[in-house]
């Protein structure tokens, strides 16, 4: 199947799913909440207003919102210079989340929506205790009639505690309930074959039927003027909900009614469809959520053992050990040319596997004077991550959270 559905047939699959949504979680960017006064409030009553109408309709919904840095850049004062770095973003978050989430509730509250605030940060979710306490949080709020507002707590946030940016933390959030369909607000129509400054006959891609290299390679052409995570993260997180069965979109969040054109089936934005194969949530959590704290190198028979047969991970196909850490650990599988094939839980320590590395699993009681298991990582451990090598690594970097 190529990566793109002709017209006709994009409006069918959109339509069907638009309509089958139950449950949806709607992300929207710096890039649409702000500008450089600070909050745009009638973006926010847009959202309230829309939000609102697909309650109305029955459907659960979240939003993730950015914006809490700007909000407190603005009350902070044009004549007080707040410069950079991280302990200056987090005061300004502490300043500003407070005031985003008065502007929701004044919002939402005009057409009669109860609201939440949900602040997190990674370690809520790389603990698997932590990570099911949110879901049910999330999960009792929607029994209340209420619509979570999530975002990343910058206050307390320090690098190996961030998702990266909003659009990682929406896609998180949706696998993690299980929403059907994950909705990315941004301030571009959606994705372009090329550049559409740049090439007169650059074309919307308007239904994608699989995130492949070349689609990766189209986020290039697409530039937001205000959000950090960029259209590359938007495009990682819609592979992200696709693995685990939801469909994504991306579009204009600034466009008056934008949600309701959707749902009313206009073609607009970019609209990418769910994968066939659907992975479970505990290894979605495995894949995802959890940051790898290693990796192994394998030879061609384990990377086709694993690939081809579904088949453990046996330390005779192990080349490689990277990475110091403990039984139970979150692993990378790469094949010799360094690309990532596969996530797990690994069974042995990183130096008692560079022991028995390469060697049959009769030998590792002789080996190590124990044998807790047979496998590295057993198959109900592992996930694949792309058959075809084609998943990259989702970076920790300063994103669009706040």
């Amino acid at each position: 199947m190529t990566f793109q559905v002709n017209k006709d047939d994009g409006l069918y699959y959109r339509q069907t799913l638009f309509d089958r949504a139950k449950r949806v979680v709607v992300k929207a960017g710096s890039a649409v909440l702000t500008d450089c006064h600070g909050l745009k409030m009638e973006v926010i009553d847009n959202l309230a207003r829309e939000l609102t109408f697909l309650r109305s309709t029955g459907r659960e919904v979240i939003l993730v919102s950015s914006g809490a840095v700007a909000a407190g850049r603005r009350r902070l004062g044009p004549d007080r210079k707040s410069g950079g770095g991280l302990k200056v973003k987090q005061a300004l978050a502490a300043m500003g989340q407070g005031l985003l989430m008065q502007a929701y509730e004044q919002a939402f509250g005009e057409y009669g929506q109860k609201v939440a605030q949900v602040l997190l940060t990674h370690a809520d979710l790389s603990s698997r205790d932590r990570y099911l306490n949110v879901r049910n949080t999330i999960l009792t709020l929607f029994e209340f009639g209420v619509i979570p507002i999530i975002n990343e707590n910058d206050t307390v946030s320090v690098e190996e505690l961030r998702f990266g940016d909003n659009d990682t933390l929406g896609a998180l959030i949706a696998n993690m309930i299980g929403a059907d369909m994950y909705i990315i607000l941004t301030d571009v129509d959606g994705l372009y074959t090329a550049s559409p400054g740049d090439d007169p006959d650059a074309r919307p891609v308007y239904t994608v039927a699989r995130i492949n290299r070349e689609v990766e390679a189209m986020a290039g052409h697409s530039h937001s003027a205000l959000g950090t995570g960029g259209m590359q993260s938007k495009i990682r997180a819609a592979k992200m909900v696709a693995a685990c069965g939801g469909s994504s979109f991306i579009g204009p969040g600034n466009r008056k009614d934008i949600l309701k054109d959707l749902f009313s089936g206009n073609m607009v934005g970019t609209f990418f469809l769910p994968s066939s194969d659907k992975i479970r949530s505990r290894k979605h959590w495995i894949a995802y959520v959890l940051r790898p704290q290693g990796y192994f190198v394998l030879d061609g028979g384990a990377c086709r053992a694993i690939v081809q047969g579904g088949k453990s991970l046996l330390p005779s196909g192990i080349l490689e050990v990277s990475g110091s850490f403990g039984v139970g650990a979150p692993v990378q599988c790469r094949d010799t040319a360094g690309r990532i094939i596969a996530a797990g839980l690994t069974n042995y320590a990183a130096e008692d596997i560079a022991r028995i590395k390469g060697r049959n699993s009769r030998e590792i009681k002789k080996i190590l004077g124990f044998s807790d298991s047979e496998e590295v990582i057993h198959r109900d451990n592992l996930v694949l991550l792309n058959n075809e090598h084609e998943i990259d690594e989702i970076p920790v970097s300063t994103g669009e959270g706040g």
